[in-house]
């Protein structure tokens, strides 16, 4: 149970930092905390084919999802432009 609370803290904060980087603001807890989990999975797939390593523990996590959520919130922004 704890790890599902740890997922969910650290998706959060990713999402919202993630979402001041790309668009200036957050986009609200749900869609936040669902960003960040699915840009933890994406940046922890590039980081380890980079080969790299951030740190360790939580703070690791967080720039982890950060970058990957960032890098999803780019790829969003750039298909929903194209589609216009």
């Amino acid at each position: 149970m704890e790890g599902i609370l740890i997922w969910l803290i650290v998706g959060g904060i990713a999402g919202w930092l993630a979402g001041l980087i790309v668009k200036g603001g957050g986009q609200g807890i749900v869609v936040n905390i669902i960003v960040g989990i699915v840009g933890a999975v994406i940046g922890g797939w590039l980081f380890a084919q980079l080969g790299v390593a951030v740190g360790t523990g939580l703070i690791n996590s967080i720039v982890t999802a950060v970058v990957g959520a960032v890098l999803l919130l780019l790829i969003i922004g750039f298909v929903m432009r194209k589609g216009r």
